[in-house]
């Protein structure tokens, strides 16, 4: 028989959840007994996934939301307190990537970038501490990548959001936890999903390159990020926060 599940009468919620690493996400945590909102922008994608993770529907709903929009975020945040009347977690994975170094970047390139990627962390982040705070706890982990560790010449906007979420994550730690609000990221190394098939499709030979290049010998399967959203999620990560989990099978041990 399964003993109690770590997560059990919990409250999170995922942004950018209808698909890849953020499905498997939503998945983990309710494996785990959380109550899951999937935030995205697509109704058919997050339909889709609910379907398949939880097709009962009973551990997993809908709502839409636009990740740089601060009214979407207050909306989405309305709900919440008022039919969960908590918030626990918050995942904050919603992001895009570009592929264009920095002379290709145009100045709406770059905003569109950051404002999904960066701004849309800070808002969720921002306004998610008054709800976490009565509780006496909380965690929000911040999805970045190992992008915004290491530099790329060919993701100069992308790095720079990666990089800006990797810092912010500290200093909103430092705020929070006082609160005993837990807030960590996550750096994953490039991972197999839809996201990343805009690399794929710039050269015949990239995807097999950039597996060979990677210590483990294999790119990122989604759940093995989910599972490490779960272990910052969950009180087994009690004592961290500010950190940064790096899941890159090696790559930025060379």
């Amino acid at each position: 028989m399964r003993g109690i599940n770590k997560l059990d009468n919990r409250v999170a919620i995922v942004t950018g959840g209808a698909g890849g690493i953020g499905k498997e996400i939503c998945r983990c945590l309710i494996g785990e007994g959380a109550k899951v909102i999937m935030a995205d922008l697509s109704e058919s994608s997050a339909m889709t996934a609910i379907n398949e993770i939880n097709p009962e529907g009973d551990k997993v709903t809908y709502f839409r939301l636009d990740v740089a929009d601060e009214e979407s975020w207050q909306s989405l945040y309305k709900y919440v307190d008022t039919d969960f009347r908590r918030l626990d977690i918050l995942v904050n994975n919603a992001g895009i990537y570009l592929l264009k170094d920095i002379e290709e970047t145009s100045l709406s390139d770059w905003q569109n970038v950051m404002n999904v990627n960066a701004t849309g962390v800070f808002i969720g982040t921002k306004l998610a501490l008054p709800l976490m705070r009565p509780t006496g706890s909380g965690s929000i982990i911040n999805i970045s990548s190992t992008s915004g560790i290491t530099g790329s010449p060919f993701e100069g906007a992308y790095t720079a959001s990666k990089g800006a979420v990797r810092l912010f994550t500290k200093s909103a730690a430092l705020h929070a936890a006082k609160d005993n609000i837990r807030i960590n990221s996550v750096h994953p190394a490039t991972t197999d999903t839809s996201m990343v098939e805009v690399i794929w499709n710039s050269s015949p030979d990239i995807k097999k390159t950039v597996t060979e290049n990677v210590p483990l010998g294999r790119l990122a399967e989604p759940y093995e990020i989910a599972k490490t959203v779960l272990f910052l999620a969950s009180d087994d990560s009690s004592y961290m926060t500010g950190s940064e989990l790096i899941v890159d099978g090696g790559m930025t041990a060379i």
